[in-house]
């Protein structure tokens, strides 16, 4: 399946029971509408998505005498417990429990919920309108409906037209049949297979079942019977061309919705949307919505002769800034800056050798042993000395000094 811009016909594909007048026994086929050469913008879908689906809630609130049903008052201060407000009365657990706060069981919640939050959003109608031609644009790429999970491999083609035949059912019999013939019944399947009880709280809250979304139906005749013929089929939805659904179109906000237009409502986008060249006849003042770059092949731009021959040249000359290096960690540094540094730190370390070197010898000579011999030789030499000291002294003469040295006259 190529894609929908490239092929300027869309085939409409004949039903069982058509007649030769509605084009059944030859090939009929429709020029493409602008409206699936717009551009797929998925964040303003995204965002409208939101923005709508808040327009369906509905507003809620905690009950305003929620937390200060009870008579509870203060303590005050002096009885060692908090100041927050405490139930009256005796005999039961209630009693002397906190009330009111939120911290308290029982109390109140933090800035309970009011009813006139701002619950609905209007949105800018020309965005909207911009959302809807995006999703419309998106269900012509195959890839993107595949990759949104729809099962369209026996589809003949993207769009899908169906013949106007298809307004004029009744029942759902016969819109299975259609289904089928079309190659859109393994859709409707997977829709109706994946019916399954929601997980979660949401099953209390009216929403129990969840399903996956099949093919969105869209006629263009006013009144067509196809609605009560689609309606029971499990994941099938049916819309009118001319009030379309974001919600239907991008469920989630997820564009790739596969749809089946019929002959008639095919016929009527251009009216409703308008082209490229003229605006549309049924939104006033709207236009579809071109896309920036008409070639999205930007590398290709970039390199074209048109853009390189006005652009500077690449710049091969690199000039990087020197790394500053410190000159006392740095010795090449240093003599830059102090030639002298070289011989100082030489002399220095000579020096450090020559004491340390000093150092180890009186050391070794402090820890030798030495000999008897020479112990009396030092022995003899000190009580030498001493005697010498003894009568060269001038404090023999006085008597007290000489009974402190302890020496006979």
């Amino acid at each position: 399946m190529a894609s929908a811009a490239s092929r300027p016909l869309v085939t409409v594909q004949a039903l069982e029971n058509d007649m030769a007048t509605d084009g059944g026994a030859a090939v009929n086929s429709l020029p493409l509408p602008d409206v699936m050469k717009a551009a797929i913008r998925p964040d303003i879908v995204t965002f409208v998505h939101g923005q709508i689906s808040n327009n369906a809630r509905q507003p809620y609130a905690v009950s305003k005498k929620a937390g200060h049903q009870t008579s509870a008052e203060s303590w005050g201060t002096g009885r060692a417990v908090s100041r927050i407000p405490r139930v009256p009365g005796g005999g039961t657990h209630r009693a002397g429990q906190g009330a009111f706060g939120n911290m308290c069981r029982g109390g109140r919640m933090f800035a309970p919920t009011k009813i006139w939050r701002r619950w609905h959003r209007a949105v800018n109608v020309t965005q909207k309108r911009h959302a809807v031609v995006s999703a419309i644009a998106a269900s012509a790429v195959p890839s993107l409906v595949l990759a949104r999970g729809h099962k369209i491999e026996e589809v003949p083609e993207l769009p899908l037209v169906v013949s106007d035949s298809a307004e004029a059912v009744e029942k759902t019999n016969a819109a299975l049949k259609i289904l089928k013939q079309i190659g859109a019944f393994p859709d409707a399947e997977k829709a109706k297979d994946s019916h399954a009880i929601r997980p979660g709280k949401g099953k209390m809250r009216n929403r129990r079942y969840i399903s996956r979304k099949g093919p969105l139906v869209v006629y263009g005749t006013e009144g067509a019977k196809l609605t009560k013929a689609f309606r029971n089929i499990p994941g099938v939805e049916v819309g009118h061309v001319s009030r379309l659904n974001l919600l239907k179109l991008a469920p989630g906000g997820h564009l790739g919705r596969f749809i089946i237009w019929t002959k008639s409502a095919f016929e009527k986008l251009d009216e409703i949307y308008g082209t490229f060249d003229k605006p549309s006849e049924k939104k006033k003042g709207y236009v579809l919505p071109r896309t920036k770059m008409v070639n999205a092949d930007l590398s290709r731009i970039i390199n074209s002769d048109e853009v390189q021959s006005v652009v500077k040249p690449i710049k091969k000359e690199i000039r990087r800034a020197p790394l500053k290096k410190n000159p006392l960690k740095n010795l090449n540094v240093m003599l830059k800056l102090n030639p002298y540094a070289k011989a100082a730190k030489r002399m220095a370390l000579l020096a450090e050798a020559q004491r340390v070197k000093a150092k180890q010898e009186k050391l070794e000579k402090k820890r030798k042993q030495i000999t008897k011999e020479e112990a009396s030789a030092i022995k003899s030499a000190s009580k030498t000395w001493y005697k010498t000291m003894i009568s060269d002294s001038d404090y023999t003469e006085f008597e007290n000094f000489s009974k402190w040295l302890g020496v006979s006259q």
